[in-house]
């Protein structure tokens, strides 16, 4: 009997869809530079934002008349801490596009 796995292993070397390819180099070095630039740009904000919500609740909890001033000073920390998320994001595309 023929060996197949012999003659598949053998077809994709001979396939020039899978000899390296000098030209896409560089562009698959930015999409994995565009993919780490928002992954861990993104990884701090979501902390951040997680801290700060569970502050929140807590001092709400704790103390239900300052409700108001404490829900107002977490959505302003919760949209500067977004920002950086942004500012992550912006970087992955120029990258991309840029680059």
């Amino acid at each position: 009997m023929y060996d197949l796995a012999a003659s598949i292993a053998t077809g994709i070397l001979a396939e020039p869809a899978f000899q390296a390819n000098t030209n896409n180099i560089n562009g698959n070095l930015k999409v994995i530079g565009a993919a780490l630039a928002i992954g861990i740009g993104g990884i701090g904000p979501g902390i951040g934002i997680g801290i700060a919500a569970r502050g929140a609740l807590e001092a709400i909890g704790r103390n239900p008349e300052t409700e108001g001033a404490v829900r107002n000073t977490l959505i302003l920390g919760a949209g500067l801490a977004e920002a950086v998320a942004i500012y992550a994001l912006l970087i992955a595309l120029i990258i991309i596009f840029v680059g």
